[in-house]
């Protein structure tokens, strides 16, 4: 028969390791969600605006991820297909054609070149591809530009779309034409989700 002193070890021995997991798979899962808030850092935004008479549009946004910068841009307007897409020296679109964006962001002096490569501008970026609605969507994780104030820092320069595929070889800018959008490389004070532009279409 069991006794009353039986059956409280028993509900302490069984209950209370599950209690405790719960509380630890919690705890962990807290820990989780605070390393990778920490892991994020610095955030930025441009807002595209039209250039050489085209009806583009959208915004692009980088965020700092460990050693790297997040770019996420949704661009509309565009023609179907691949264009040019890279960080500019000069953090001014006034232009109507968006030449007072200078040339790509190349603080190492180097040629153009792809992306993925070593030897290429710091502003050089993947092609965004569009739809045949003219909407691109592009996420990619980038070296050789930061959020910083170092040689690297994209603060108040800009971004541009071209009319055309960049060759990632033809010298200075892949041969992309035109540029058909440009937008200033602003900080942002509010994080994603929340702020006063946390209600911004998604393109």
């Amino acid at each position: 028969m069991t006794t009353q002193r039986s059956l409280q070890q028993r509900i302490h021995t069984t209950i209370y390791p599950t209690a405790r997991i719960a509380v630890l798979a919690a705890a962990g899962s807290l820990l989780a969600a605070c390393a990778g808030m920490e892991a994020a850092g610095p955030r930025a935004s441009a807002t595209l605006e039209a250039r050489s008479g085209s009806s583009v549009s959208g915004t692009v946004d980088f965020q700092t991820v460990g050693q790297k910068l997040r770019v996420e841009a949704r661009v509309a307007g565009l023609t179907p297909g691949q264009h040019g897409f890279h960080v500019h020296e000069a953090g001014d679109c006034s232009a109507p054609d968006a030449s007072s964006a200078k040339g790509h962001f190349n603080p190492a002096g180097r040629p153009h070149g792809h992306h993925g490569g070593s030897d290429r501008h710091a502003g050089d970026m993947p092609n965004l591809v569009a739809d045949s609605a003219g909407k691109a969507a592009l996420s990619v994780e980038v070296d050789m530009l930061s959020l910083t104030q170092g040689p690297g820092g994209i603060f108040q320069r800009s971004v541009v779309v071209h009319a055309d595929p960049d060759d990632y070889q033809s010298q200075p800018a892949g041969n992309s034409g035109k540029r058909v959008a440009c937008g200033v490389i602003r900080p942002l004070a509010f994080p994603a989700g929340g702020g006063k532009d946390s209600g911004r279409s998604g393109y």
